[in-house]
């Protein structure tokens, strides 16, 4: 069962960590912690699992895929990258994989990067089979379209675990086990700040992301149905896509202050098409506060906007998948039984802790 907005993110992260049953053993570095990653920064950034296994649907075991135990560290891992590392999601979600692997001394870790080019991602992964990988890690760019993949991976009995977005297929058979967030729920407590900060009544944009994955359809109508549910006073107006880019985000939100100059608040489904409405605004004469954005993420710009005053809130989507994806693939392994999604507990920044959690952001 998703928990419900405002409960378990305001536990102690200590909490948090005690409830979990799939949590990583440790933490990917920042750009800005070089140290130890036992430092309690290092573990406060760190992904943890939502709730305990068995609670997320059914589980799989290596009997039941039908599948053979190897030795990590001594085989070629592959990790398919969806997009171009120029935001700082995919930069901060790479890093986390090949720090990860290094920490644990997996030393065929094999990278692919489909540059935004959903074929291209399928060749990748099919080069990654080629080359001899026993498990894949994949951030799928689009959520249909993987039979090709699949059969090939199915044929031999290699286990896949997709982080950030699923693919619509089986778990347990075409895949092993889903790790993310619950972006429905991210939609709903983005619509919950919204309604705070607007004070349940007003115009709202919405800022949609790419088109064809569960990301942008989930945090839609989790918002749309939150807003049906506690505010019909707010009116969402405006919606169009702005393909989870910061330039996209500038060039819709310019479109956007033109044919709704009433506009009272931006919902971003990303924190960069959020910054790009900031630069819109900007450009059109607006002040900080003026339109009330939120957005989802956690990237560094996005939390530094709120102590700025452009953005009011951001629900964090946790990109630090290193450390959860290979202890999970480590306990499959080992025999036991992993759940068919690994929901993860997901903070929020508002102009309320902002300044004091930059540190956490990436």
């Amino acid at each position: 069962m998703p928990k419900q907005p405002g409960r378990s993110r305001h536990l102690p992260l200590a909490a948090v960590t005690a409830a979990a049953v799939l949590v990583a053993g440790g933490c990917a570095k920042t750009e800005d912690d070089a140290s130890s990653q036992s430092t309690p920064a290092a573990q406060a950034q760190q992904q943890v699992a939502q709730s305990p296994a068995g609670t997320a649907g059914k589980t799989c075991t290596l009997q039941q895929f039908g599948g053979a135990k190897f030795d990590l560290k001594g085989s070629v891992v592959g990790f398919s990258q969806s997009e171009k590392e120029a935001n700082p999601f995919r930069i901060a979600e790479t890093k986390s994989i090949k720090d990860e692997a290094a920490r644990l001394g997996i030393s065929k870790l094999r990278v692919t990067n489909a540059q935004s080019q959903f074929s291209k991602q399928i060749a990748d992964v099919q080069q990654l089979i080629a080359q001899g990988a026993r498990l894949l890690v994949i951030a799928p760019l689009n959520s249909d379209g993987w039979e090709p993949v699949l059969r090939q991976a199915a044929a031999k009995k290699i286990p896949i675990i997709t982080v950030d977005r699923k693919i619509n297929a089986r778990p347990c058979g075409d895949y092993l086990t889903f790790i993310g967030s619950d972006f429905y729920q991210q939609g709903q407590r983005a619509a919950d700040q919204m309604i705070n900060v607007l004070g349940g009544k007003g115009k709202v944009a919405i800022l949609l992301g790419a088109p064809g994955n569960n990301v942008t359809t989930d945090r839609t109508n989790g918002f749309k149905d939150r807003i049906k549910e506690k505010a019909p006073g707010i009116q969402i107006s405006f919606e169009q896509t702005a393909e989870f880019t910061r330039e996209k985000g500038q060039q819709v939100t310019e479109q956007l202050v033109q044919s709704n100059p009433d506009i009272n608040g931006v919902y971003a489904e990303n924190d960069e098409m959020a910054l790009g409405a900031v630069t819109a605004l900007k450009g059109a004469g607006k002040k900080p506060g003026d339109i009330k954005i939120v957005s989802i993420d956690g990237t560094r710009g996005a939390v530094r906007s709120i102590v700025d005053g452009w953005l009011q809130a951001v629900i964090e989507s946790n990109p630090r998948f290193g450390p959860l994806a290979f202890s999970t693939a480590q306990k499959f392994l080992a025999g036991e039984p992993i759940p068919e999604k690994v929901v993860i507990a997901d903070r929020e920044y508002t102009t309320a802790n902002a300044k004091g959690s930059l540190g956490l952001a990436y």
